[in-house]
């Protein structure tokens, strides 16, 4: 038996070269099974396994670590050079300012899914294949975007959401294998480099990129930033925030959400804490900072502050998990409205 032994093993290593160069497309979709998007983000023991690899002991950690969402919080001059836009844009238009309790916020503009927003996608992955998600997971994307911007996402377990004046339509995909932008973070050469060979359309058409999100969930560009960096615009989410993925939690969609949220003008419903006008839009209260997890009660974290109510925590501009936040405001939909009129429409 022993003459069999070395040509068996040559057998076997040669078998298993052979394996290793097929290439990796008819490996699977999402490339290596243990890449941290095929598994529950929040693990057993509470710990919290980031799209990087990265593993903190806690959601906290991970949401104070700015790994939820990396869009940038808007400063006090820029959010006056906004309001100051949005009343000329008002002014000129012939309308009034409207009833808001902000500049942006007022009266809508445009009915219930009158605009429909095309989506271009962009995949990009990795050697290994990881990232190249399918057809199928961009439709379901679509499908989710569309009912949390008509109102219609479930459970409702505080009050009803606002059916606002935006639907998704996917308007083409391109595919493209490059390690350098899969890792592309926010603010990176790679991002530069991949949204200026990537990116189509204009200020009203929406380019989302999928990634890793160079370790963050994902980040989003404002509409005011638009004419200055028109080839920087859009949304940027890690591949596994996407329907279909295993990355518990945060696997419903709701990245793309929150960001294409950002996009169409809206802060975190914590941007400026506890202060008076906080994200500029009258309806959703202060909350002194971001909420995670699933609450079970109702929190207020500035209470007795200028701007009283209960934490919205289970608005989309939250940062609590995919299953608790199912809503945007009325007042949002009013401010998305305006910004979009602003800074987007036929620009």
């Amino acid at each position: 038996m022993k003459k069999y032994l070395a040509p068996s093993a040559l057998l076997v290593l040669s078998l298993a070269f052979l394996l290793a160069s097929v290439p990796t497309k008819y490996v699977g979709a999402q490339g290596r099974p243990d890449d941290p998007g095929h598994q529950s983000a929040v693990r057993a023991d509470g710990r919290v396994v980031a799209p990087d690899g990265v593993v903190f002991e806690s959601q906290k950690a991970f949401i104070d670590a700015g790994r939820r969402c990396s869009t940038r919080h808007a400063d006090d001059l820029e959010i006056e050079e906004i309001e100051n836009d949005v009343r000329s844009n008002r002014g000129a238009a012939g309308r009034g300012p409207g009833s808001g309790g902000a500049g942006s916020e007022g009266a809508r503009l445009y009915s219930n899914g009158f605009i429909t927003i095309p989506v271009y996608f962009h995949v990009v992955y990795r050697s290994d294949n990881t990232g190249n998600v399918s057809d199928a997971w961009l439709d379901n994307q679509i499908n989710a975007m569309n009912e949390h911007f008509t109102g219609v996402d479930g459970p409702v377990y505080r009050t009803a959401a606002a059916n606002t004046s935006f639907r998704f339509a996917k308007a083409g995909v391109t595919r493209t294998h490059n390690d350098s932008w899969y890792a592309a973070g926010p603010g990176s050469a790679a991002e530069t480099e991949m949204k200026n060979a990537l990116r189509t359309g204009t200020a009203d058409d929406l380019n989302f990129y999928t990634n890793s999100g160079g370790g963050y969930l994902g980040w989003a560009t404002f509409p005011n930033e638009y004419a200055a960096r028109p080839t920087m615009d859009g949304v940027v989410c890690y591949w596994a925030s996407l329907p279909g993925s295993n990355y518990v939690p945060y696997n419903e969609g709701d990245t793309g959400t929150h960001e294409v949220g950002h996009w169409v003008g809206l802060y975190h419903t914590f941007q400026g804490g506890c202060s008076s006008t906080n994200d500029g839009v009258s309806d959703t209260p202060a909350e002194r900072g971001p909420t995670f997890g699933c609450p079970s009660g109702n929190l207020d974290t500035c209470k007795g502050k200028k701007s009283p109510g209960l934490d919205p925590y289970e608005n989309f501009m939250d940062y609590t998990d995919d299953p608790c936040m199912y809503k945007f405001s009325s007042g949002q939909a009013d401010r998305s409205d305006t910004i979009w009129a602003t800074y987007r429409a036929g620009k």
